[in-house]
């Protein structure tokens, strides 16, 4: 399938460079140089009359909001809005809040809309973007719920795409006018489904790979559940030093089917050795109650946050130097990658603590092992393929090895890869597939399903 059948055809957005000139003059820091490349690449493909579908990875902390930010900003000085998708309300909120920080300075309107906005606000909100009073929106599922209308959608930002279907995908990206909306994806960790498509060439791809200034890397250790007692004397003395600790766990409550820590039990036992030093957040918590605890946190006025993944993206905390992650063999490879990202956000040396309980199968020794190794998302994503598949190419299942006739991933990589480069050459010596080769390959795409999996592939 070509690449330009893939991405859809797109428009060329007119961008002036006003507002981002503004934005780049209030920023505290000078952009890296991945960061310039990968803008320049996005500037690129949005002045492009193809549509952009493109994957923006760096890890942790390396600024992908800021070009997320900066693409935005390109898109409106074209005379479209533009929409950032996150994952959970925690995350949206922090987007918000660095956005509307910039907004009223550098001359763009931002809005935030969530699950709970409600009543008149959401109904004004709405009116607004439909409008195009509204240049940014910054949200989470709600964005693409069927009475959230735009004017003139020019991109749609996708952030730690790992955590949407491509189905919901789909839907924001479907609220342009002509389904020639831009696509950016961003992740510290791509999935298999998108590492698939990149190593296809079906979306292109922009990495961040310069570390912040005074980063340093995260030493990450795995230890057996029945060490919890030394653990427990260490984090003792981290928080008489004055540092900051989270406690992961995998369920909110205890469970009967299943023997795995429960963050209340542990934020109880906890409790016991440490009082009101510790805190309790989870995903069923009310948004306000969720926000006062994480704003303890934030200021220092707790020394232990227990929580479940709900904290996997969106926390911010310098000062929290320790991440406790309890039967890490039960989380995948993206979310440990993503939870032990978490700390090492400041200049002081970061720890990650991987607890599991024995006996560990391969897969999970494996997948600890990875972690413990490497901090390379790439890495741990192409590790991620091998142990779990990358789920299906033409369809939505997005883990699983894909049911190809012949090859097999990730063990037939080369064979693919030429598969790829023969395909590449057929359609550079005959575009439109007018040979006798060429018709052929017609009635293959047809059995294929073509029209139904080029919406898939372009949904990223």
């Amino acid at each position: 399938m070509r690449n330009s059948e893939i991405k859809g055809t797109g428009r060329a957005l007119k961008m002036g460079n006003g507002l981002r000139n503004k934005i780049l003059s209030l920023l505290p820091f000078e952009l890296t140089g991945s960061q310039k490349t990968s803008l320049d690449e996005i500037y690129e493909d949005m002045g492009s009359p193809d549509r952009m579908l493109r994957l923006l990875q760096g890890d942790v902390g390396s600024g992908k909001t800021v070009v997320a930010m900066l693409a935005m900003a390109a898109a409106v000085e074209a005379g479209t809005q533009a929409a950032l998708m996150a994952p959970t309300e925690v995350l949206a909120r922090q987007h918000f809040h660095e956005f509307s920080e910039m907004a009223e300075k550098a001359g763009f309107s931002v809005a935030l809309l969530t699950g709970r906005e409600k009543g008149k606000s959401r109904e004004a909100l709405l009116h607004k973007l439909k409008m195009g009073e509204l240049d940014m929106l910054v949200g989470t599922h709600a964005l693409f719920q069927d009475d959230v209308e735009f004017a003139d959608l020019g991109i749609a930002i996708i952030d730690e795409q790992h955590r949407f279907g491509v189905q919901q995908r789909m839907k924001l990206q479907g609220k342009g006018k002509d389904a020639d909306t831009d696509v950016l994806v961003m992740t510290a960790t791509p999935i298999p489904r998108t590492l698939l498509l990149t190593n296809y060439g079906d979306m292109e791809t922009s990495q961040l790979t310069d570390k912040p200034a005074g980063r340093k890397p995260i030493t990450t250790r795995v230890l057996p559940v029945d060490r919890i007692d030394e653990l427990l004397h260490g984090l003792r003395r981290a928080l008489a030093s004055g540092t900051q600790v989270y406690w992961v766990c995998p369920l909110v409550e205890e469970s009967e089917k299943l023997d795995l820590a429960a963050a209340d039990q542990r934020h109880a036992w906890l409790h016991g050795h440490f009082g009101d030093k510790v805190g309790l957040v989870h995903g069923r918590m009310k948004g306000e109650e969720k926000d006062a605890i994480m704003k303890s946190f934030s200021d220092g006025e707790l020394g232990i946050l227990v929580a479940t993944t709900v904290i996997e993206v969106g926390v911010n905390v310098p000062n929290a130097t320790i991440m406790v992650i309890e039967h890490a063999e039960r989380f995948g490879l993206s979310q440990l990658h993503q939870l032990r990202g978490r700390v090492g956000r400041g200049d002081k040396q970061s720890s990650c603590i991987l607890l599991y309980q024995g006996p560990l199968s391969k897969t999970g020794q494996s997948r600890l092992t990875v972690i413990r190794d490497s901090e390379d998302g790439f890495r741990i994503a192409e590790e991620d393929l091998r142990l779990r598949g990358g789920g299906e190419l033409l369809g939505t299942k997005q883990s699983g090895i894909p049911e190809f006739s012949i090859a097999r991933l990730p063990e037939h990589n080369e064979i693919l890869a030429a598969a790829r480069d023969d395909a590449q050459l057929i359609l550079s010596r005959d575009p439109t597939l007018t040979s006798q080769r060429g018709k052929a390959l017609k009635t293959l795409l047809y059995l294929f399903e073509r029209d139904a999996a080029a919406k898939l592939l372009r949904s990223g």
